[in-house]
């Protein structure tokens, strides 16, 4: 006989942080550490104004991200070549992989509501040392 718990429903009001190896500070969402998530985890990131984030990537894991407020520049691809502005009111995509460094270059700070296909959120990140000084912010 199976003793594990039916899976339910779950409200999650974003009140705690963590910091995520990226270097930036997450508000708890959900995932497999807070409601038993299985397929993906979706928290909200705020990035203060001069903020940047290591450069990383995702092992095997997607990552949608729609921008609430404010703006943040984004560099990607495997030397972070590519450039973009993601502005309140869209969305961004970024496939498993992909080498990416987010920042808010702006005076104001910005918010974003972050999707992944990894339940576990930060088991997939993978710290890229040798690609923050190809970015000078």
């Amino acid at each position: 006989m199976d003793a594990s718990p039916k899976p339910t429903c779950r409200i999650v009001k974003p009140g705690h942080t963590y910091e995520g190896k990226q270097g930036l500070s997450y508000f708890e969402g959900i995932a497999a550490e807070t409601v038993g998530a299985k397929g993906i985890c979706m928290h909200v990131l705020t990035m203060p104004p001069g903020a940047r984030a290591k450069a990383h990537l995702h092992e095997s894991h997607e990552t949608a991200i729609y921008m609430l407020s404010g703006q943040a520049h984004t560099w990607y691809g495997d030397r972070l070549e590519n450039h973009v502005i993601v502005h309140a009111g869209e969305l961004f995509y970024i496939p498993a992989g992909v080498p990416h460094l987010p920042a808010n270059l702006s005076n104001a700070p910005c918010t974003a509501i972050i999707a992944r296909t990894d339940p576990s959120e930060q088991e997939s990140v993978v710290l890229l040392p040798e690609l923050d000084g190809l970015v000078e912010v």
